[in-house]
């Protein structure tokens, strides 16, 4: 003896039971590759607060991605420019560290099998040699012509 007003149970609120519409995920709606649910599940487990707001795992998600294509692009430029195919950890290390804000997020970080950039101090340099000073004229301008009186 059910009511007409009444919905049966498990249809969601769609009247008569209509077609089921297919799952969004919340990735797919912010237009996102990282996943939105995971970061807010991670955030949630974590106990970093008592409450987690529906925007701030979205937020998260966006600035991980963009963070992450940044340093693939710079390595995928690094390991071009060593004619390699794969990026290893070399080239994300040299692109970590040619960047200056990457540089400065990742300052304290080791980057296994990354190896340190090519770095030789000016004074382990040889010095140039005398006769090859004496040779070349400073300034090639100067020493043809002759001083100005005053």
């Amino acid at each position: 003896m059910e009511t007409g007003g009444k919905v049966k149970k498990g249809a969601g609120g769609r009247k008569g039971g209509g077609p089921k519409k297919k799952p969004v995920s919340r990735s797919v709606k912010a237009g996102l590759q990282f996943p939105v649910g995971r970061i807010g599940r991670y955030l949630k487990k974590g106990r970093y607060s008592q409450r987690v707001g529906t925007g701030a795992p979205v937020y998260m998600a966006a600035v991980l991605e963009y963070l992450a294509a940044e340093v693939l692009e710079l390595a995928g430029n690094a390991a071009r420019d060593n004619k390699k195919n794969r990026i290893i950890p070399r080239h994300v290390l040299l692109a970590v560290r040619n960047d200056e804000e990457l540089g400065k997020l990742l300052a304290g970080v080791t980057i296994a099998h990354g190896g340190v950039l090519p770095n030789i101090n000016p004074v382990l340099l040889p010095k140039k040699s005398e006769k090859a000073a004496e040779k070349t004229p400073k300034s090639p301008s100067k020493a043809t012509k002759s001083p100005k009186k005053a």
